[in-house]
């Protein structure tokens, strides 16, 4: 799968399903409204998470990393236009990040790794209209992708796992480590008052 993945033909069919996901998200939900705008947003939003995403902040022994803030765009857009697009638009960036730099070894870790795991973070469109609702849909969008990091780790990585530890313990660890940094940088900063109200008035613009 690996090749495949690495291939003309796997980055084609890629795009591909990116392309029915970005159609997904223009269409609205039960009414099946055209809605460009939402599309748009959420394109722009994709694009900046694959970038933040390239930026680097430290980069673990075994994958994984601190990024520059690039889980937030994806829980922005689920917190802007609501779950089911935020968990769209997560598909979306994990595809993308499939084709910048797979690693498969399996049909189950492709899942859990890379749309899945982005996916996830959509989830904060569950939390949009509640107090503070941007700061709890962070939290539930990293503990989901946490979630899949963990299992992919334990289920597809443990042999990589260090004297001392098992598979789980490890896992849990390593999986934290990166993932609290950043979710905790991140946090500070979109409680900052200035930056929280320019996503509460972001937010009422898009209702």
């Amino acid at each position: 799968m690996q090749a495949f993945f690495e291939s003309t033909q796997g980055k084609i069919a890629v795009i591909a399903v990116i392309v029915i996901l970005l159609f997904l998200i223009m269409r609205g939900g039960k009414d099946k409204k055209t809605d460009v705008r939402a599309l748009t947003v959420s394109a722009l939003l994709i694009a900046l998470a694959t970038v933040l995403g390239q930026i680097k902040i430290f980069e673990m022994p075994q994958g994984g990393s601190v990024t520059l803030f690039s889980i937030l765009p994806i829980v922005v857009c689920g917190y802007l236009l609501g779950t089911r697009r935020g968990v769209m638009a997560g598909f979306c960036v994990g595809l993308l990040n499939l084709i910048f730099g797979p690693y498969v070894i399996h049909p189950v870790q492709l899942l859990m790794d890379y749309p899945i795991a982005f996916g996830a973070l959509g989830l904060s469109g569950l939390t949009r209209n509640t107090k503070n609702g941007l700061t709890k849909g962070y939290i539930i969008g990293i503990i989901g992708r946490y979630i899949c990091a963990v299992l992919s780790g334990v289920i597809f990585f443990g042999a990589y796992a260090p004297e001392g530890f098992n598979a789980w313990t490890w896992s849990l660890w390593y999986n934290l480590t990166y993932l609290a940094a950043e979710g905790i940088l991140t946090i500070i900063v979109i409680n900052i008052p200035a930056v929280k109200k320019m996503f509460l008035t972001l937010k009422e613009q898009m209702n």
